[in-house]
């Protein structure tokens, strides 16, 4: 499996940075879009105490912004593990295997798609296309794409990440 990027990390839980963030974004049409995205880019999620600012930064209701939040799947409302898992779906992926591939994965970190692991490893998120067909089935590991994989690919991957982190 080739490596094409590198690990993401995140900057812990701040409102006062996020209210920073979104404020840049306060007088543009679909600002709030953009501020959400620019939150999770900056801490790997969208804290719920975020709600209340994003609402007043946007003069949105509190349930507006939770609309958002809730309706756009890339959106997260909890840290993420300490690595995201995407598993490609699209079809080239399908064709050779990925919802086996997906089922064995969800099995061997014990959660579902938008969960994370019991140990805070891994978040697992489906992805619909990462551009690398003619190597599917395909993965994301933060910013690396691996091609190819098998779950006993995946093990191992998951293992030595594991064992780096230590």
């Amino acid at each position: 499996m080739q490596q094409l990027a590198g690990q993401i990390t995140y900057q812990d839980w701040d409102l006062e940075k996020a209210r920073e963030l979104a404020s840049e974004f306060a007088d543009r049409t679909g600002g709030v879009m953009i501020a959400l995205h620019k939150i999770q880019e900056t801490f790997g999620y969208v804290d719920d105490t975020a709600m209340a600012m994003l609402g007043k930064v946007f003069n949105l209701s509190r349930a507006e912004v939770h609309g958002v939040t809730s309706f756009y799947h890339d959106f997260r409302r909890h840290k993420p593990g300490k690595y995201t898992v995407k598993v490609c779906q699209a079809e080239a992926c399908q064709a050779m295997g990925s919802y086996q591939l997906t089922e064995k994965i969800k099995s061997f970190l014990g959660t579902d798609f938008h969960g994370t692991s019991e140990d805070g490893n891994f978040s697992l998120e489906a992805v619909y296309c990462l551009g690398n067909c003619a190597c599917s089935p395909n993965i994301m590991i933060d910013q690396q794409t691996y091609g190819r994989v098998t779950i006993e690919g995946f093990k191992a991957l998951a293992d030595s990440l594991v064992k780096e982190a230590v």
